[in-house]
């Protein structure tokens, strides 16, 4: 396999600027995550490249882009490419001339789904028949952590299952996989996502190593080109993309399977609970119910409940959700800062993130009709790759030769499905029960 690693990092203009994303690194920063993050991969064997995503707004982009150049560049060994709006602009002439009709920015350095599907735009262009995501502000522990990430993708299970998508997860500072419930609050009684989180990861953990997922860490993350030459990332999610890439998977006939061998540390820096991530919560959750609403009555997709979802996030694409949301927002309103803008969002929230999802309902399903020729006019496009090599660059050097790039595998085709992949290890793999409904073993962060 060919794996490319790929690594999403957000950039701010000064410490403790809010913004859309959970985690910017300010430009002041004298230690950015990035630094230590790459510096790990240093000791994983079987790292070809590394494209490191900027996400920056403008008026921090100059400053950041000289940073990240300054972080990859002393790290040569990692083949480092940054990807950012220079880079991405060229991606989506591309895109854009293959899909005149699509709407909004699928594939661009903006919202959460558009960047992951950038990452999965850049891995085709190159030629790498599997993407690796891990976030800027964890660190790989394993030598072999890409061989970990790679175990299983592309091979069947017993019960003859294709795993094209796998989730590792991520352990804190003190080596902890499951969620702190100790972090939990009496305004928190109606959002317990991390009680359920842990009743579906603590057996996971004990369990098979490889068992069909419910959850998703998308900073511990292999997609296939089997499975992300069909499906991209949706853009118009608000927040957890990974997870909803699992739903997304689901519909179109396929899973995520969460490995309990492989992951990373997760070192995020001290943050609050700003209001805006909650409110983006509530419009995430809204659409998502929204989307399986729309999903069952297409024929071609595969229909998911909330019931094989269980015990998370099932609850969270149920009739109790609206009954959460007020009940959280309320109580916010009482026990937190920012006592106007929760109180606002029990009022309003519903209602606005309604309205959001009538503004958008349809445009992933329209979008999903694009994709697997979007990839496939990528695919291995030796021209866009040496342009994107060129400057990418963070040393601005001569390119390598992309029209034979280093391969660990033979033929590198767009793989098509039903292709017989070579196995990373001999032997079908043991499996989780396949009753979906019994198939909640498994783990993400808790977004």
């Amino acid at each position: 396999m060919n794996p490319l690693v790929v690594v999403p990092t957000y950039w701010s203009n000064s410490e403790g600027q809010e913004g859309t994303y959970d985690h910017a690194t300010p430009l002041s920063r004298p230690q950015p995550e990035l630094e230590g993050c790459l510096a790990s991969l240093e000791k994983v064997r079987g790292v070809l490249r590394v494209a490191v995503l900027l996400v920056a707004p403008p008026v921090a982009e100059e400053g950041a882009r000289a940073r990240v150049n300054a972080i990859c560049a002393s790290h040569p060994n990692l083949n480092p490419l940054v990807i950012g709006h220079p880079e991405a602009q060229v991606v989506r002439g591309c895109v854009s001339a293959m899909s005149p009709g699509m709407v909004g920015e699928t594939v661009s350095l903006r919202g959460y789904g558009a960047i992951r599907n950038m990452g999965l735009a850049v891995g085709a262009a190159l030629g790498h028949d599997v993407v690796v995501f891990i976030d800027d502000d964890e660190v790989a522990l394993d030598p072999d952590f890409l061989v970990q990430a790679c175990y299983g993708l592309g091979s069947l299970t017993r019960q003859n299952l294709p795993i094209y998508a796998k989730s590792g997860y991520f352990i804190d500072r003190n080596g902890a996989a499951l969620a702190d419930e100790k972090k939990n609050r009496w305004y928190d009684h109606w959002w317990p996502k991390r009680q359920e989180f842990n009743a579906w990861m603590a057996p996971a953990l004990q369990g098979v190593r490889i068992s069909r997922s419910n959850v998703c860490c998308g900073g511990c993350m292999a997609v296939h080109a089997e499975a992300f030459s069909r499906v991209p990332f949706d853009p118009w999610i608000t927040r957890g993309e990974d997870l909803d890439y699992l739903f997304d998977l689901r519909l179109n006939g396929m899973d995520v399977w969460f490995d309990n061998e492989w992951h990373i540390r997760h070192l995020p820096p001290p943050s609050a609970r700003p209001v805006g991530r909650f409110q983006q919560d509530v419009y995430r959750w809204v659409y998502e119910t929204h989307k399986f609403e729309v999903a069952a009555k297409r024929e071609e997709l595969r229909r998911v409940t909330a019931s094989s979802l269980e015990p998370y996030p099932g609850e969270w694409i149920g009739p109790d959700l609206r009954h959460r949301i007020r009940r959280t927002a309320l109580a916010r309103a009482i026990g937190c800062e920012g006592h106007g803008d929760y109180l606002r969002i029990f009022r309003r929230g519903i209602p606005e993130a309604e309205r959001y999802v009538q503004e958008t309902s349809g445009n992933y399903l329209a979008f999903l009709t694009y994709w697997q020729r979007l990839i496939e006019g990528l695919w291995d496009d030796a021209g866009l790759a040496r342009q994107l090599l060129s400057m990418g660059s963070p040393r601005r050097v001569v390119p390598v030769d992309v029209e034979k790039p280093v391969r660990m595998s033979t033929d590198m085709r767009l793989p098509k499905l039903g292709m017989d992949v070579p196995q990373v290890w001999p032997g079908p793999v043991t499996e989780a029960p396949t009753d979906p409904s019994a198939a909640g073993q498994a783990g993400e962060g808790v977004r």
